[in-house]
């Protein structure tokens, strides 16, 4: 790593910040882990740092997944205080998600993602219209999932989420308004199916950081850096509960249009690193 002067040094530190700020508030607000958010800016920071160009990005989403550990958990118990998670979903998805995230990151580790990335860019662009002119035409009472259904969502959810760094709200809140589900029992079920993604995500990433790939970054475990993680949590917290706090306030229909933007925000910037990596 090159030394940095103080001017670099302040520079980082405002640009995590800002990031976490916004990264954080966003996963309360709509139920995402921040992610999209946070591996940019972790690119960033690793890039300004120096460290190795062939793990920057994998210590970008391995970090990312270890940062919304906290925030989801903060958010998650911000939505249970207005009866907005459904727990028994959330179990139901719990070892499919697992499933999926195991599956991820070893072809995160051993392959490369540019395929994957594009296909999330096209599905979020969609989503993200949907959201916006589409909304009303949801069924607003909510349907039963069948089984079947939820076990293939789940390893898909999972997969696509560890790939890509994120809690997978992106894709969880629009499945579960497919069926029916309130939107704001939708993102608070997100939170909470984010926690599950977060915590295995992080142990695979550090596993097949220390195992397979036997990263020796400096002040990282595996493919979590320390730093960033560090950097991000305190802020990601708090701005997680605002976020949470924020959806109570809102109207229902202008949330769901805020979504829709997001989403398409998300696509245009996954679309980017897709260009980047091929």
């Amino acid at each position: 790593m090159e030394i940095l002067d103080i001017n670099e040094i302040i520079n980082l530190l405002v640009v995590l910040s800002i990031a976490a700020s916004v990264a954080g508030f966003m996963a309360g607000l709509l139920g995402v882990g921040g992610g999209i958010i946070m591996v940019p800016a972790l690119y960033y920071a690793f890039t300004v740092l120096d460290f190795d160009i062939a793990t920057r990005m994998h210590l970008s989403v391995g970090t990312s997944l270890a940062i919304i550990i906290p925030t989801s958990v903060i958010s998650s118990k911000t939505h249970m205080e207005y009866d907005a998670v459904d727990f028994k979903l959330v179990k139901s998805f719990g070892i499919f998600i697992v499933l999926g995230v195991i599956g991820g990151t070893f072809l995160a580790v051993n392959l490369k993602t540019s395929t994957f990335v594009l296909f999330f860019s096209v599905m979020a662009f969609i989503v993200g219209l949907f959201f916006i002119f589409f909304r009303e035409k949801v069924v607003e009472n909510p349907k039963k999932i069948k089984d079947s259904i939820k076990n293939i969502s789940g390893i898909i959810v999972g997969f696509i989420s560890v790939l890509l760094g994120i809690g997978g709200g992106s894709l969880m809140v629009p499945f579960m308004r497919t069926f029916g589900y309130d939107i704001r029992k939708s993102i608070g079920t997100a939170s909470a199916i984010g926690f599950l993604i977060a915590l295995s995500g992080t142990i695979t990433m550090i596993t097949g950081g220390k195992i397979a790939a036997n990263i020796n970054t400096p002040f990282s475990i595996g493919y979590i850096n320390l730093l960033g993680f560090i950097v991000f949590v305190p802020v990601t917290m708090l701005m997680a509960r605002i976020g949470a706090k924020a959806v109570y306030k809102l109207d229902k229909k202008l949330l769901s249009k805020i979504f829709g933007t997001f989403l398409i925000a998300v696509s245009i910037r996954s679309f980017i690193e897709y260009l980047n990596l091929t």
